[in-house]
């Protein structure tokens, strides 16, 4: 999947999830404090990347993300695989 996509897709799914307008979100977004998400927030999203691109995101992997990009970057990588 080319990078632009997987950030679209990527954004997609956070604006869903967090019922939010896409058009908000940015690659340097916080998930704290950008897009008010919590530590509830934040392991839903988990499960949804998880889902939506079939792959297995360890627990203190997905603890780790703060931005956006740090998403994408790390679902680039294993996509890559």
């Amino acid at each position: 999947m080319e990078r632009n996509a997987l950030e679209d897709k990527v954004k997609a799914i956070i604006a869903e999830k967090l019922a939010i307008d896409e058009d908000s979100i940015t690659m340097q977004s916080s998930f704290v404090n950008d897009l008010k998400a919590d530590s509830m927030d934040i392991l839903d999203l988990v499960s949804a990347f998880e889902e939506e691109f079939d792959i297995t995101i360890p627990d203190e992997k997905g603890r780790s993300f703060e931005t956006v990009e740090d998403v994408v970057d790390y679902l680039e990588m294993l996509l890559k695989k």
